[in-house]
């Protein structure tokens, strides 16, 4: 959307500048253009008036000095925005970028670029970034060297992990780091003696994690955005991908066109993705489950699913039809407003329409039922038969660059990289991986029971520092907060997010821009800003949503003062003393660990998601040749890369000499595993109350075991007979592993992957042949069940479908029923009569303070504002563009901002995108950041309003349903 900052006078942009400063000698006056225009004649009489411009201005036309002949350098690397993966080719000049085109050659991004991708070569300019090493004393920014930063951060933590343990600091990395970055990250605080380290895909994606790994093995994306071109239907819901993900959208609109698939939208705003459907339907915002149910009640009622897909591939199934059974037509639209005829009619279209495809992104997981969403989504297309399909599959658009990756790499509070939790075994493996002694690493940490134990999660940081040292479940509160990455306007609750910035005694924020955590009066000492460099003037690989890995080479030399990722890691394990350990494997150049050595300690270590084929060598070589990559398979057909997938995405089996492709669609039957095919991952065991949990009569292509198996062992392959294909190396690595014990070695822990190597010889994969999990009996709502949010617009249903009860996790106590119930029982609805809800928009991205400081995306976009249906605005006095105060149910908090009367949002919701920061409650913060570093555009926090709420499984906060009201300003 767009918003002139005033109607009907353009702004005066650099043409106007230009004539203004250049000109006025010959013209006598600053003019605008079309006073020039005017003046000079041109805009009556075209070039032919040039003879009324004055002589002085008009002069024979002469060489001017020639230019030495410049190297062109060509450089690939990836935008630095959302998940899609596009190519950015960089020319640069004397070390200079001084041109962009897109990827023409990408399969994935095809040529295209949105607005944020076509202006990243502005990151590197560096008109707003932070340009040194930043102290804050008494409330002004001091200028420091690094060596002195780096001396009094490190002494502050030391004396803070001396004093109150290592768990008393809160390490906050970034989706933005690279997979190399985002490892080193977690190994960082591995070392430091905590798990209390997290990032980005905590407040966006962790429910679809959880999720879709209790279901069917992995937590990732399915298919792929290109891949959706073989859809015969498709189901958006909760998502926005128009706008959060451009360029994802040719292949959706290809299927569309190609297949004459239905287009169908579930979402409470009618979006620019929307707008292209066949079938939009507006739904009250978290009623998701009673919708996906509803759709599924008219599948059983008629028949419709896939049941011998059921029989061989899904457990549990039954105990989800009688839960659907409830949400008879009647039920689900007094529940949800959606009309019966519409949802039998969405049922039918993706029913008859097969293979169809199911997109989702955020409207689905930040939801205090998330975690149950996303299983309902998944389940919906286990019904159907849609999973390891092409044109099927659960097509999860995450939001940041690397959030996938980041999340793949373990940069999270429940588990080591490649999501091996947190058990003993674990640290075991990573030990080993490491080179260190597992007992030394314990030596690390608090105890071992905080060792194996979840962390506190970015959603609820603030209270573990306000909150009652008794109610945290660890020595310490938090004292002080390492930040890399990530803005300071993305929790919920933010009037009690200042109260613990108050509170810390240390701030670190290390970015290419000083962040929303900048701007707050709060702190006046302890605050330190460390200027990082960009993605383009580093190196690395990113993972894209459909898990595909791309190298991106560094395009210029950090500028300023700044240093990448790798570097400031390196400085800080240096001062802490245990940077000897640390990089024992990994080649450190100056102070600079050299990203491919840390990809080769991911190859060597990941094995549980096939993070191991993806060496730097093979991933430069699929950048080099794109060309050769089919823009629908994603397979190269031609060239040194013939075979693979682009990108080899998860998993890429075994080493990188065997040469696995990558899959492209994962659990693929249909393929021999060393083409890319696969089975439901057996993580669950292979029983349960003596029904079996392995596959019945279903297996990839080409497999020796042509039924269902357990995940593989040192133990199965002597049963099989298979272990005396084990080379003599390989087996002596299992031996030094196992130790008395070597049956117990899985495949995950075989350091050789010998056993991986032989389950692939015999057409099986490592990781067993299990049924998929409609009924996860780990998980607090083992059928998914709708529960009204925190905040229900609707009290009267909150008894019929009340929060799950109050309980601990995470070290922190959730209220969820309690505070439920006080609410419905209160007169708060009457006060508070809208639905509030927010989302993302084209030109802006995640907490916004670098798209906000890049001049060509804040032309397109001047104003915080929050949408209004015109009969909400005509009943309380608004007018378009009008400023309006948006009030939250909690803490006091209001916003004002900007009323965008308009019907793309139902009548009694409110719309707010969150990607501002810079005001507090209708006061501008512009002058609390460091000079020359305030975002061009400024704005309200959407969080600044949002409320309490968090899913039970994995604490991602509320953003998409709550209470406020709205009063002219």
């Amino acid at each position: 959307m767009l918003v002139k900052r005033s109607t009907g006078k353009p702004a005066r942009g650099s043409l106007a500048r230009s004539l203004a400063s250049g000109l006025a000698a010959g013209l006598g006056a600053t003019v605008d253009r079309r006073g020039f225009l005017k003046t000079s004649g041109l805009a009556a009489g075209g070039m032919a008036a040039l003879s009324a411009l004055p002589a002085t201005m008009i002069r024979k036309a002469e060489a001017g000095p020639m230019v030495p002949n410049v190297e062109v350098v060509t450089r690939k690397n990836v935008c630095t925005h959302c998940s899609v993966g596009c190519t950015v080719i960089a020319e640069v000049q004397n070390g200079v970028w001084t041109g962009q085109e897109p990827g023409w050659e990408s399969p994935i991004s095809q040529g295209a670029h949105c607005a944020k991708g076509a202006s990243v070569r502005e990151l590197t300019k560096g008109e707003r970034r932070l340009k040194y090493p930043l102290k804050l004393v008494d409330g002004q920014w001091q200028r420091i060297s690094w060596d002195q930063a780096v001396e009094e951060i490190g002494n502050q933590l030391l004396e803070i992990r001396q004093q109150s343990g290592p768990d008393a600091v809160f390490w906050l990395g970034s989706a933005k780091f690279t997979n190399e970055a985002s490892y080193l990250f977690r190994k960082l605080a591995a070392f430091w003696g905590t798990n209390n380290v997290d990032h980005q895909a905590r407040i966006c994606h962790s429910t679809t994690v959880a999720g879709v790994a209790n279901t069917w093995g992995y937590g990732a994306m399915t298919n792929s955005y290109n891949d959706i071109q073989n859809a015969k239907a498709l189901l958006f819901i909760g998502g926005n991908p128009a706008e959060a993900h451009p360029v994802s959208m040719p292949h959706a609109l290809r299927g569309k066109e190609r297949n004459r698939a239905p287009y169908i939208v579930i979402d409470p705003r009618f979006t620019r993705t929307a707008a292209h459907a066949t079938e939009y339907v507006r739904i009250r915002p978290g009623t998701d489950i009673p919708m996906t149910w509803g759709i599924l009640w008219h599948i059983f009622e008629n028949g419709w699913e896939d049941k011998e897909y059921i029989r061989q591939r899904v457990y549990g199934m039954d105990e989800v039809r009688a839960e659907v059974k409830k949400w008879d037509p009647a039920t689900v639209e007094r529940v949800t407003g959606v009309p019966g005829e519409q949802v039998k009619r969405v049922a039918e279209l993706i029913s008859k329409n097969r293979p169809s495809t199911v997109i989702w992104c955020m409207g689905i997981t930040q939801k205090t039922t998330g975690t149950a969403n996303v299983r309902a989504l998944s389940i919906l297309q286990l019904a159907l038969g849609n999973i390891g399909v092409a044109g099927g599959g659960a097509n999860i658009y995450r939001g940041h660059c690397n959030v996938q990756g980041a999340t793949d790499m373990g940069l999270d509070v429940s588990t080591l990289p490649s999501y091996y939790g947190l058990a003993e075994g674990a640290w075991k493996h990573f030990s080993r991986v490491w080179d260190v002694d597992y007992d030394w690493m314990k030596a690390r940490f608090a105890s071992k029971d905080l060792m194996e134990a979840k962390g506190i999660p970015t959603t609820r940081w603030f209270d573990a520092v306000i909150y009652k040292p008794e109610d945290i479940e660890q020595p310490s509160p938090l004292k002080a907060m390492f930040v890399m990455g990530h803005g300071g306007n993305t929790v919920t609750r933010m009037p009690e997010m200042l109260k613990g910035l108050e509170k810390l005694s240390l701030l670190v924020v290390a970015d290419p821009h000083p962040t929303t955590f900048a701007s707050f009066q709060q702190r006046r000492n302890g605050t330190y800003l460390l200027p990082a460099c960009t993605s383009f003037e580093t190196d690395g690989s990113r993972t894209c949503s459909n898990r595909s890995l791309q190298w991106g080479e560094k395009v210029v030399e950090p500028i300023f003062e700044s240093k990448d990722d790798y570097t400031i890691m390196y400085l800080m394990a240096r001062k802490f003393g245990f940077a000897d350990e640390m990089f024992k494997h990994i080649t450190v150049e100056n102070t600079r660990p050299v990203p491919e050595d840390i990809l080769r300690e991911i190859n060597r270590s990941c094995l549980s998601t096939g993070y191991t084929g993806q060496s730097p060598e093979r991933l430069k070589m699929h950048m080099k040749h794109q060309a050769d990559f089919d823009k629908i398979t994603m397979r190269a057909s031609d060239g040194p890369c013939k075979g693979d997938y682009y990108g080899l995405p998860w998993p890429s089996w075994g080493h990188p000499e065997l040469r696995h492709p990558g899959c492209g669609v994962l659990y693929d039957t249909s393929k021999h595993v060393m083409d890319g095919g696969g089975v439901f991952r057996a993580r669950f065991g292979v029983e349960r109350n003596g029904v079996s949990l392995l596959a019945d009569d279903s297996y990839s292509q080409g497999s020796e075991i042509q039924d269902g198996y357990p995940e593989f062992t040192m133990a199965m392959l002597k049963k099989l007979g298979w272990d005396k294909d084990l080379t003599p190396e390989e087996l002596n690595v299992i031996q030094a592993i196992g130790g008395d014990k070597p049956d117990e070695v899985s495949w995950q822990t075989d350091l050789s992957m010998g056993i991986i190597r032989v389950a692939l010889k015999h057409g099986c994969v490592p990781h067993g042949n299990a049924k998929a999990r409609a009924v996860a009996w780990n998980l607090p709502d083992p059928v998914p069940v709708h529960r009204e949010p925190i905040y229900s617009p609707r009290p009267d249903l909150v008894k019929e479908y009340p929060a799950i009860p109050d309980r601990r996790d995470f070290r922190l106590p959730q209220l969820a029923r309690s505070l439920q119930s006080k609410i419905a029982e209160s007169d708060l609805r009457q006060r508070f009569p809208f639905i509030l809800t927010s989302g993302r928009l084209v030109e802006y991205e995640g907490g916004g303070e670098e798209t906000r400081s890049n001049p060509w995306l804040a032309e397109l976009q001047q104003s915080m504002f929050a949408e209004i249906n015109p009969k909400d605005a005509e009943r309380l006095g608004i007018r378009n563009g009008a400023m309006i105060w948006v009030y939250g149910p909690e803490n006091d908090a209001k916003a004002k901002v900007m009323a965008q009367v308009t019907e793309r949002i139902g009548v009694g919701t409110v719309f707010m995108p969150f990607h501002f920061s810079g005001y507090w409650q209708g006061e501008s913060l512009r002058g609390n950041y460091p000079p020359g570093t305030d975002p061009i555009v400024l704005g309200e926090a959407a969080n600044s309003v949002t409320t309490y709420g968090y899913d039970p499984v994995t604490f991602m906060q509320e953003t998409k349903v709550t209470l406020c009201r709205v009063e002219p300003a």
